[in-house]
C-alpha cells in the first residue's frame, strides 16, 4: 500500500501528463497509473496507416512545452507520440508513471479523506486527490454482428491495428466512415486487391490544408518564439470559427457546408456516388472531418462504397442489410469509441458508498466537466460536456489542469482536507449546458455525442474562450470544504 502520494492520476495521455506535470510544479507528489506499457493514450494506441491529427500541431501541443520542430502542419501519430514521450521525460512525469497498472475501482474513505485505488492485480494506492484522465476516445466500440465465429478471416478495430497482417492482395471490408476510416482507407487501398467500405451515415468532409514544413520555417520558429505564438493564435481563431459554426452562428455553418459541397464536387465526378456521400444531417451535427484523399480513394477502381449497413458475418464475408453478401478476407472496424461511457468499466464510489455509474445512469454530468457532488477530491479531466467540435481539445484540458491545481493549492494554503462541489451549483450548471446544447447543431441528429435517451453528454455548448474564462480560478463558493 502507498500512503505517500498527494495526487493519483489515472491515464498517461495528454491530460494525465499535463496534470501530473502541473501537480509536480506546484510541489505536490504525484503517481500516474497507466494500464498500458507506454505513455501516449490515443496516440500510443492508434497506429493504423495514415493516422494523424486533424488539428494543426501548433495548437495540438502544450503551451508550456512548445515544439518548433514539427515536420508537418498536421502531424502524424508517430511524431505526436514522440512529443508526449519527450514531455513526460522532461517534466519529470515519466519516473512517476506505473505501467501495467489497470485501475478497476476507487473508493473514497471519508474519515481519512483519502481515495483508495485498487488495481486489477490487487495492489492498492492511497491518495488525497484522485484525477481521472482516461479520455473519451479510449475504449473501442465494436459492433456485435452475428456469425463472427463462422468468418475465417482476421477481424480487428482500427485502434488495435494488426500490423502482423499484410493486406497486399487481400479483399478488405471497412465498417464505418468516421475520422479513422477516412485516414486509413486511402492508405490500404494502395495495396489491397479490393476495399469494400460500409457506410451507415456519410460525414461532412472538407479540405485539409496540410503541408510539410521547410527547414527555413523550422529554423525561424526555433530562433524566434513569437513566430510560433502567431501560428498558434491564428489556428486558435480558426478553431473558434468552426466551433461557432456549430454552436452559435448559422452563417458560419453555411460557409462550412459550402466548402463541403465544393470539395465533394471537385473530387467526385460521378453524380450517383456524389449523391451517396451527401449527409442527411446539418453540418456539425456529427464530427466535421478533414481530408484531401478520402473522396479520391472512394472513386478508385478497387474501392466499393456500400450504403447498406453491415448486419452479419458469413463464412465468406459480410452481409449488408439489403441482403447482399460481400466476400472479403479481412474486416476492419472503423467504428469509433464508447465515448459516452465515461470512466467505464472502473467502479468509482464516493461518500456513503455512492456509485458514480448510478449517478450517471441517464448520462454523465459534472460541474465544468470536472467535479461531481458526493465525490470529494475527485476531478475528471476531459469529462462530460468538455469535448469540442472545432478546436484543439488541449485548449480545454490545459484550463482544467490549471483549475484543479489552483484548487489543490488553495486547500493546502488553508489546511483543508476535502473539496466537494455543491449540488445546487452542479445542477444549475447542468441545466444551463443542456439548454444551450439544445440550440446547437448537435441536437439535430443521432451521434456519438449523445446517450440513448438523447442527452448530449460529450460536447461543450460554447467556445474555448468562454470555458477558459469560467475555469480561470476556482470559486470557493462553489464548494463545501472540510478540515481535519
Amino acid at each position: 500500500m502507498d500512503n505517500g502520494v498527494d495526487v493519483v492520476v489515472i491515464g498517461a495521455g495528454f491530460a494525465g501528463i499535463g496534470m501530473a506535470a502541473s501537480a509536480l510544479r506546484a510541489g505536490f507528489s504525484a503517481l500516474v497509473l497507466e494500464k498500458a506499457r507506454d505513455v501516449g493514450g490515443v496516440w500510443r494506441d492508434n497506429t493504423y496507416p495514415g493516422a494523424a491529427c486533424d488539428v494543426p500541431s501548433s495548437l495540438y501541443s502544450f503551451s508550456f512545452a512548445p515544439e518548433p520542430g514539427w515536420p508537418r502542419r498536421y502531424s502524424g501519430q508517430a511524431d505526436i507520440h514522440a512529443y508526449l514521450r519527450r514531455v513526460a521525460a522532461e517534466t519529470g512525469v515519466l519516473p512517476r508513471v506505473r505501467f501495467g497498472a489497470e485501475v478497476v475501482s476507487a473508493d473514497y474513505d471519508e474519515p481519512a479523506a483519502r481515495w483508495r485505488v485498487t488495481l486489477a492485480d490487487g495492489r492498492e494506492h492511497v491518495a488525497r486527490f484522485l484525477v481521472t484522465a482516461v479520455g473519451q476516445l479510449s475504449r473501442p466500440a465494436v459492433p456485435d454482428l452475428p456469425g463472427a465465429a463462422d468468418f475465417p478471416g482476421r477481424v480487428f478495430h482500427s485502434s488495435r491495428w494488426d500490423h502482423d497482417l499484410d493486406l497486399t492482395g487481400l479483399r478488405v471490408a471497412v465498417v464505418g466512415t468516421g475520422a479513422s476510416a477516412i485516414q486509413f482507407v486511402p492508405e490500404i487501398r494502395e495495396v489491397a486487391a479490393r476495399v469494400t467500405v460500409f457506410q451507415r451515415t456519410p460525414p461532412h468532409v472538407i479540405p485539409k490544408p496540410d503541408r510539410a514544413y521547410t527547414r527555413r520555417r523550422t529554423a525561424l520558429h526555433r530562433a524566434f518564439p513569437p513566430a510560433r505564438a502567431v501560428g498558434r493564435a491564428t489556428t486558435w481563431v480558426a478553431g473558434e470559427f468552426l466551433t461557432a459554426a456549430i454552436t452559435a452562428v448559422p452563417a458560419f455553418g453555411k460557409a462550412v457546408e459550402a466548402a463541403f459541397h465544393l470539395h465533394l464536387r471537385r473530387q467526385v465526378p460521378d453524380p450517383a456516388l456524389r449523391a451517396a456521400l451527401v449527409p442527411d444531417h446539418p453540418v456539425g451535427c456529427r464530427r466535421v472531418l478533414f481530408s484531401n484523399t478520402w473522396y479520391p480513394a472512394l472513386t478508385s477502381d478497387n474501392v466499393d462504397l456500400v450504403t447498406s449497413p453491415a448486419i452479419a458475418f458469413t463464412p465468406r464475408g459480410l452481409r449488408s442489410a439489403d441482403g447482399v453478401e460481400h466476400p472479403v478476407d479481412v474486416v476492419v472496424h472503423g467504428t469509433g469509441f464508447a465515448a459516452t461511457e465515461f470512466l467505464a468499466p472502473m467502479r468509482i464510489r464516493g461518500r456513503d458508498g455512492a456509485e458514480l455509474a448510478d449517478r450517471w445512469r441517464d448520462g454523465a454530468r459534472a460541474h465544468l466537466g470536472l467535479t461531481v457532488p458526493g465525490f470529494p477530491n475527485l476531478f475528471v479531466l476531459y469529462g462530460p460536456n468538455t469535448n469540442l467540435g472545432g478546436n484543439s481539445i488541449l485548449q480545454m484540458i490545459e484550463p482544467q489542469v490549471g483549475y484543479v491545481t489552483a484548487l489543490l493549492e488553495r486547500m493546502r494554503a488553508h489546511g483543508l482536507t476535502g473539496a466537494e462541489v455543491r449540488p445546487e451549483v452542479a445542477d444549475a450548471f447542468d441545466r444551463e449546458v443542456q439548454d444551450r446544447l439544445g440550440r446547437t447543431a448537435w441536437a439535430r441528429c443521432r451521434s456519438w455525442y449523445r446517450v440513448e435517451g438523447g442527452r448530449i453528454v460529450s460536447n461543450w455548448p460554447g467556445q474555448v474562450w468562454e470555458y477558459r474564462r469560467r475555469t480561470a480560478r476556482p470559486d470557493p463558493r462553489h464548494f463545501r470544504f472540510t478540515r481535519p
